[in-house]
């Protein structure tokens, strides 16, 4: 009898850990359908509805992309940097965003479908109970340079569409991003970047493509060179021992946002490569940095 106690219990270790997250969490939600292919996002809903919450109302789109491909793995991958604990215990809903996978669609169209997200969750605002107004925005990576993209290219919602998500802005209100790739002309000193990387520029790679033509595309998907004017406040974190997107990627972005007069915070971790083991830390500053930058309609 002993012994079975002690198996029983054993059993029952994965069921209480798995009820100790802070959050709900629905996954695969579809939040567009594009060309007959259905775009998904999770939704992790605070269990805590306390209104002295400092992110209660509020809600962060994740960009959910490693090496711009967006399986499910990439959610896991956040889950274990504790990106969803940390924000819901903050009283934020996360909607963590799939924008597509490379080689079936290019950095742009990424872009694009990350702003449809959008979107749809200020249009889905009341559902939701959060404030459309006050939304923040992160990712890492390859989820760091679709986000950092968005933030920095906003469109604004046309009042008179037919379709209620055209009628929702892109913008967002801060930004929190980690080692993001910014710049497609210069990686850290190699300026042919299109020859590993050229899917992300054009369907099919930049094959047939002229060199003013692979250069302009480049341009415009590196976030580095879409700084104009007035963006949302950025947070930035980036290590000097990463071995798969080099510090000098935000460098140059946060060196663009510094001389266009935007706020940034850039801050450099030592030894930390992509990621590393204790992001977690970072990921609870940028919690911190989000109450401060969402409290307020901007």
């Amino acid at each position: 009898m002993k012994r079975n106690w002690c198996i029983l219990a054993l059993l029952l270790v994965p069921v209480a850990w798995a009820q100790e997250v802070p959050y709900d969490q629905v996954q695969d939600h579809v939040y567009a359908t594009i060309d007959g292919q259905d775009f998904y996002m999770d939704i992790f809903t605070p269990k805590a509805k306390d209104p002295a919450l400092p992110g209660h109302g509020l809600a962060i789109v994740d960009v959910a992309s490693g090496a711009w491909h967006a399986d499910r793995g990439k959610i896991e991958d956040h889950k274990k940097a504790q990106f969803y604990d940390i924000f819901t215990k903050h009283g934020y809903t996360v909607f963590a965003v799939r924008p597509g996978t490379r080689g079936m669609y290019t950095a742009l169209e990424m872009v694009g479908h990350v702003k449809t997200a959008i979107r749809y969750i200020k249009a889905h605002a009341a559902d939701y109970g959060i404030d459309p107004k006050r939304l923040g925005l992160t990712g890492p990576s390859a989820g760091g340079h679709l986000a950092t993209l968005v933030a920095l290219t906003p469109e604004p919602g046309d009042p008179s569409a037919s379709d209620p998500l055209l009628q929702q802005s892109t913008d967002v209100q801060a930004a929190g991003i980690f080692f993001p790739p910014t710049d497609f002309l210069n990686w850290n000193g190699n300026t042919n970047v299109a020859a590993r990387l050229g899917d992300l520029y054009f369907k099919g790679g930049v094959n047939g493509h002229t060199p003013e033509e692979i250069e302009a595309r480049a341009k415009e998907i590196s976030p580095r060179y879409q700084v104009k004017g007035k963006t949302p406040p950025f947070l930035i974190f980036h290590g000097d021992a990463d071995p798969m997107v080099p510090l000098q990627q935000s460098e140059v972005l946060v060196a663009a946002l510094k001389e266009q007069g935007n706020e940034v915070t850039f801050t450099v971790v030592p030894g930390g490569a992509h990621p590393w083991p204790t992001i977690d830390q970072e990921v609870a500053k940028m919690a911190d940095w989000f109450d401060a930058k969402l409290r307020t309609k901007s």
